[in-house]
C-alpha cells in the first residue's frame, strides 16, 4: 500500500484540518466532535441542510458545504457512519431557526445515527426532517443497506435541495424538492479495480486482471455480476440500460446526465463513457439538457465510474442552474 498518509488512524482528522485551512472562505472545521460547517455560521431564516457519512468519498460531503448546497457535513471514519454526537452538533450549527433537513444515504448505520441525532435535536427544539437517498439500481439489499444504496444521486439531491433552501423555501418545501429528486434519479456503477482503506492495508475485494464488477457500491460492496473486461461502450450500455429501465423515462423527456468517477479513473475515460451514454440517450429520444462529468463522489482510489440520470422539469432545471459556491462545485457566482 502506497498512500500519502501518516498514521492510518489519523487520516480523516488530518485531511479535514487541511481542507479547512485550504478553504477558509467556504468552511469551518470543528475538530471535536468532527464536522464541517458553513463559514460565517447558519443563515438566519434559511432552512439548514446537513449530510454526512463515512469518509473516503471526497469531495462528498464536506466539499459541498457552502452557498447553494450544504450548511454542514459530518465525516465519519473511512467507510463508516459518523456517530449521533457530531451529527447533532452539525445540526445545531446549521440551524438558522427555519428547521434543518438531513440528507441521508441509505446505509443502515447512516440512517440509524441520523435518526438518533434528529431525535436529540428535536429535544433541543430544532425541527428536523430527513430524506433517504436510494438511487442505486444495482441491488435491493447489500452488506450495508436495507433496500437500495445511496450513491451518486446524492450530489444532485444536495445541489437542488440546497438551491431551494437558498431561495427561501420552507422546510416542508425543501424536503419535498429533495424527495422529488430522489424519486426521479437512478444510478449504477462499475469497478475496474478495488480501493484500499488505509487502516485495512489491503484491497477491499479481489478482481482478476481481466475482470470487472458491474453494479459495485461505493464501499466496494458486491454488484449485480462480475464479467470479463469489455470496451467502454459495452460497459456504458450495461450501466445505462438498467438505469433507464428502472426510471421509465419516455421519449421527449428532458434529463440530466451525470458520469461520475470513482477516484482512480482519468477524466478522459469519463468523457468516453459520457460520449456513448449521450448517444444512447439520443437514440431513445431523450433530451439531455444538463450534464455533469467528473469525480464528485468517489471510493478512495477505486478505478471505475457510475452513470446517473435525473428526470428534469422546469423547477428542477432552474434549481440545478441556481448559483452555487462550495469548494468542490462552483457556478454562477
Amino acid at each position: 500500500m502506497k498512500k500519502l498518509i501518516n498514521n492510518p488512524q489519523n487520516v480523516v482528522a488530518e485531511s479535514l484540518r487541511g481542507f479547512g485551512l485550504a478553504h477558509p472562505e467556504h468552511v469551518r472545521v470543528n475538530e471535536d466532535p468532527l464536522f464541517v460547517s458553513r463559514a460565517g455560521g447558519a443563515v438566519q431564516g434559511k432552512v439548514g441542510l446537513v449530510s454526512g457519512g463515512g469518509s473516503g468519498h471526497e469531495p462528498l460531503h464536506a466539499g459541498y458545504v457552502g452557498v447553494g448546497m450544504l450548511d454542514a457535513a459530518v465525516p465519519g471514519p473511512m467507510f463508516t457512519s459518523p456517530t449521533p454526537e457530531p451529527i447533532l452538533e452539525a445540526t445545531k450549527a446549521a440551524d438558522g431557526g427555519a428547521g434543518v433537513l438531513h440528507i441521508v444515504k441509505n446505509y443502515t448505520g447512516d440512517v440509524l445515527n441520523f435518526e438518533t441525532a434528529a431525535e436529540l435535536a428535536e429535544a433541543e427544539d430544532i425541527t428536523v426532517k430527513a430524506v433517504i437517498v436510494n438511487d442505486d439500481v444495482a441491488v435491493e439489499d447489500s452488506l450495508y443497506t436495507a433496500g437500495r444504496r445511496g450513491v451518486a444521486g446524492t450530489v444532485l439531491v444536495e445541489k437542488i435541495a440546497g438551491a431551494a433552501a437558498e431561495r427561501g423555501d420552507d422546510l416542508d418545501a425543501v424536503a419535498a424538492v429533495a424527495q422529488k429528486v430522489i424519486d426521479n434519479v437512478r444510478s449504477m456503477g462499475v469497478a475496474l479495480s478495488a480501493c484500499t482503506v488505509p487502516h485495512a492495508g489491503k484491497p477491499s475485494f479481489d478482481l482478476e486482471e481481466d475482470e470487472i464488477e458491474i453494479g459495485i457500491g461505493i464501499h466496494g460492496e458486491p454488484g449485480r455480476h462480475r464479467i470479463a473486461m469489455a470496451d467502454a461502450d459495452e460497459i456504458t450500455e450495461r450501466l445505462l440500460t438498467p438505469v433507464l429501465e428502472d426510471l421509465k423515462v419516455s421519449d421527449g423527456e428532458e434529463v440530466l446526465l451525470f458520469v461520475n468517477g470513482m477516484g482512480g479513473t482519468p477524466l478522459s475515460e469519463l468523457y468516453v463513457v459520457y460520449n456513448h451514454a449521450r448517444d444512447l440517450l439520443d437514440q431513445r429520444g431523450l433530451k439531455v439538457t444538463r450534464s455533469l462529468v467528473g469525480n464528485y463522489i468517489t471510493s478512495l482510489e477505486m478505478q471505475g465510474a457510475s452513470v446517473t440520470v435525473l428526470r428534469l422539469d422546469a423547477d428542477l432545471t432552474a434549481l440545478w442552474d441556481a448559483p452555487v459556491d462550495t469548494p468542490a462545485l462552483r457556478r454562477g457566482l
